[in-house]
């Protein structure tokens, strides 16, 4: 039987494996235009840098959800962070985009196999008012590693090399391996012994990946007519249609598959890779909707903030990070607020009034965005929507899994996790769209309306959103093209406020969503583990 002071010392590792990931999701951003100075990167391999470690994670998140069940979840943690360890080397060492991509997808595999199990963890571990303090800290340590990311990343870019942004994950995760030995109990569960849904999981895959890729690739091949011919290796797309309303399709098909497939296990008393019959609990379900639609408005803005912060206005990497401290700063505070106020705010009033800070935030954000901004006009805003993140993370993670059976825990954990790491992934490629469209159109036409000649409009746009903004440097720098440059400022500060307003919008359904939570009532969740029928009493 574990100690009351070795479980406290295990949540903090257990804190930390969570600060590692997140880090991991928010520290890149921040080193971004030196990777695409050092590497020479195109825009769409910025967004796959970003975007490879969240499909992956979003991907396996379920698969490894299951398989800590059946394994041990701290066993599976251990493993998680060593491969978490070993790709991080990988990705320091990167002398080219592709690989760096490579390294980032294992990366996802590391973090898929840690996150859940984390989850799963605490709620093993804790019962009754320590597990809500417990999914407090968890949460808590999320919204503020969202935002100490980029300042860490900031750092370590300026003062010695963005490889050092994945260097840092080595010692810190070696730490968390040995302190996870030593203070964490293992626990899974003995009774839950039918076969891994391979199938599900093969499912799954291909829906995450293919909505992905169309949704980030549709401005690269054309979202309908072929804009740029898909090629792997000496192989070309045949279709006089462009690949993405084939990937599409595939998705659809896919995640019809993935719903068929697990219902029909279920019903032959299989174990599914996503229990749907946890559905049948209010709270779940309406939680996990709420969580993906969040995750959407929430974690999109950060792709394009650094980039406008650097290359419009001219910050370097550590001083992005400074600004991007007001969201630890709200979210510092939040979890001060949060603890003021349990027990005398339900956690559903407390996520709803994170969420409407967070609208409040980002569309101020949105507001404050010109070229000629500077520091004071965002920072304000970033603490409003850093404070927003604070109070909705972790109070919705409690609200989620609530009234799941501890058996269930695994896979209700990485069903959670799932829809937020979807919802993070839709974000970044969705407002990642937005933004680099806006510019492409936007520069278009102003460059045009300039009277140059198209071939040139051509190449400067192209330069430009190839280089994710980064060509601007070049064009201030020499005096004939110093126009274009303030064109193409404008033209970013113009997609990344678009991307704002985006993400202020997707937060508002976020909210909408949560008015559901609402009428939770109590679920006889004993039928749920036994395998009957959920019904609301």
């Amino acid at each position: 039987m574990t100690s009351p002071r070795t479980r406290w010392f295990g949540l903090l590792f257990i804190s930390l494996s969570v600060s590692l990931i997140i880090v991991d999701s928010t520290i890149i951003n921040v080193s971004i235009p030196s990777i695409i100075e050092d590497l020479g990167i195109t825009s769409t391999q910025v967004q796959w840098v970003q975007e490879s470690y969240t499909l992956v994670f979003a991907a396996l998140i379920l698969v490894f959800g299951a398989l800590s069940d059946r394994f041990g979840r701290r066993r599976l943690l251990i493993i998680g962070m060593t491969i978490f360890v070993i790709s991080s080397v990988i990705a320091g060492f990167s002398e080219d985009g592709n690989l760096l991509i490579a390294a980032r997808v294992l990366q996802g595999f590391g973090g898929a196999m840690v996150l859940p199990t984390t989850l799963s963890l605490v709620n093993a571990n804790f019962q009754g008012k320590e597990r809500g303090i417990a999914f407090a800290v968890w949460g808590s340590t999320i919204g503020g590693m969202v935002a100490v990311g980029p300042l860490l990343g900031g750092w370590l870019t300026t003062d010695y090399s963005w490889r050092w942004a994945f260097g840092i994950n080595i010692p810190i995760g070696i730490i968390i391996i040995i302190g996870a030995l030593l203070t964490v109990p293992e626990s899974k569960e003995d009774l839950n012994t039918g076969r891994i849904d391979w199938m599900g999981a093969v499912y799954s895959v291909i829906a995450m990946s293919t909505l992905v890729f169309g949704l980030i690739e549709g401005r690269t091949y054309g979202w309908w007519e072929v804009n740029k011919p898909f090629t792997v290796g000496d192989w070309t797309w045949p279709g006089k249609v462009s690949i993405i309303p084939v990937m599409f399709l595939v998705f659809v098909l896919a995640t019809t598959l993935f719903i068929t497939h697990g219902a029909a296990r279920l019903k032959k008393g299989k174990p599914a890779l996503i229990a749907f019959k946890l559905f049948g609990i209010a709270s779940f379900r309406n939680g996990n909707i709420a969580a993906m639609v969040i995750a959407l408005g929430e974690f999109g803005i950060i792709l394009s903030l650094p980039l406008w912060l650097q290359f419009v206005i001219g910050y370097d990497a550590l001083q992005t990070g400074f600004v991007l401290l007001g969201l630890a700063g709200g979210a510092f505070v939040a979890s001060g607020l949060a603890g003021g106020l349990s027990g005398k705010v339900s956690p559903v009033d407390m996520v709803r009034l994170g969420i409407l800070l967070e609208i409040v935030g980002v569309a101020g954000v949105g507001f404050a965005i010109s070229p000629t901004a500077t520091w004071i006009n965002v920072v304000p805003w970033l603490f409003v929507y850093g404070m927003g993140v604070g109070l909705a993370t972790a109070q919705l993670t409690n609200v989620v899994l609530k009234d799941v059976p501890v058996q269930e825990s695994g896979q209700a954990s990485g069903t959670q996790s799932t829809a937020r790491q979807l919802g993070s992934a839709l974000g970044i490629a969705v407002l990642g769209t937005i933004l680099f469209t806006s510019v492409q159109v936007e520069l278009t036409q102003k460059l045009t309306d300039e009277k140059l000649p198209a071939a040139q409009v051509t190449q400067v746009v192209d330069s430009v959103v190839d280089s994710a903004g980064g060509a601007i440097i070049g064009l201030e720098q020499n005096p004939e093209t110093q126009p274009i440059a303030t064109a193409a400022k404008v033209a970013i500060s113009d997609g990344t406020r678009y991307g704002a307003f985006a993400a202020a919008g997707f937060l508002g359904l976020g909210f909408l969503a949560t008015l559901s939570l609402g009428a939770t009532r109590k679920v006889e969740v004993e039928k749920i583990h036994e395998g009957g029928d959920a019904h609301v009493i």
